[in-house]
């Protein structure tokens, strides 16, 4: 089998991960770009069922491996067996998204080749051909541009956000071959998955988040923008100082320091827009932002600004989203 670019399909226990859906279409665009054909790969044990579902989308095919080793995640079993099928497909770029998994194995994979890793990606831009990868460093003070040698495979993650998940293109049904690897027993065995607190709350999944920084000014004021999330049926977050202030729990922390988000609606409360903020919720589809301060640098990303007094602006706004809603 040959396939110019191989995407990488991330899932747990048979359910596929949001972040899948964003590497398929960056995939499907690289491939329009430089006219080469996609291929999904699939690691599991059992998997055949998630194969079938990604072979809904407009794929060349979707190469299904097949192995009791592959039945829980480790680096060895999943880096052994995407070497074959690397291998196997002879691709010039295999596509994966920059999750805490794919960060384990990846970088060992690439190894195996001989490679580095453009990591971290945020966009591409292809030109005759060529494929250029953007990616954030300094903390997203500066984006460098980083073109591959032309030795093949390139080896590349994106960001969660680079890309949205109704981007990926769906077809009339690719075709779906099963791959048999010869994957030795691993030298790590897994423990029980990591479990999260109760009071975690996965903010990468929200597709409406209300967030709130210093010109909220005072932990009660913070019912004001709760009341704005309930109406969008939304999720709250802040800034690191309300969090440092243990007026939010942690987990809602956006930033460097906290979680990445790419939600349809981010609204931005008091929030100055650090760039240690910014670089955890700048790929939001839409961002709407409330300061008094016209010079704050969120204004700089923001698609739509209110300058002025939140205090006044937010239960105005508030009323009337629930007004278009009742």
């Amino acid at each position: 089998m040959s396939s110019g670019i191989l995407v990488f399909i991330e899932h747990k226990s048979g359910t596929l991960s949001k972040t899948s859906l964003e590497a398929i279409a960056a995939g499907q665009i690289l491939g329009r770009e430089t006219g080469q054909g996609v291929t999904a790969v699939v690691l599991g044990s059992g998997s055949q069922s998630l194969a079938q579902d990604i072979a809904a989308y407009d794929l060349g095919k979707v190469v299904n491996v097949d192995h009791e080793q592959l039945a829980s995640y480790t680096p060895d079993a999943y880096a052994s067996a995407m070497e074959q099928v690397v291998r196997a497909s002879d691709s010039q770029y295999v596509v994966m998204s920059h999750t805490y998994l794919v960060r384990d194995f990846a970088p060992k994979l690439a190894a195996r080749f001989g490679k580095g890793m453009i990591s971290d990606c945020v966009r591409m831009n292809v030109e005759g051909g060529n494929a250029t990868f953007t990616r954030r460093i300094f903390l997203g003070k500066l984006d460098a541009d980083v073109v591959a040698n032309d030795e093949s495979p390139v080896f590349v993650t994106f960001q969660s956000g680079a890309f949205r998940p109704d981007q990926a293109v769906k077809g009339s049904g690719a075709p779906v071959d099963e791959m048999p690897v010869d994957v030795a027993e691993a030298r790590m065995k897994p423990e029980a998955p990591f479990q999260e607190v109760k009071q975690a709350v996965d903010l990468s999944k929200a597709e409406v988040i209300v967030a709130v920084g210093r010109g909220i000014k005072s932990k009660d004021n913070i019912a004001l923008a709760e009341k704005l999330a309930e109406v969008l049926g939304g999720d709250l977050a802040a800034s690191r100082p309300i969090c440092d202030a243990e007026w939010l729990p942690i987990d809602r922390q956006i930033g460097s320091s906290g979680q990445t988000v790419a939600p349809k609606l981010y609204i931005a409360l008091g929030i100055s827009g650090a760039i240690q903020h910014l670089v955890g919720m700048k790929n939001s589809q839409t961002i709407v932002a409330i300061n008094k301060d016209p010079e704050a640098p969120i204004f700089d990303i923001a698609d739509y600004g209110i300058v002025g007094d939140l205090f006044e602006a937010l239960p105005v706004l508030t009323e009337e989203i629930r007004k278009l809603k009742s």
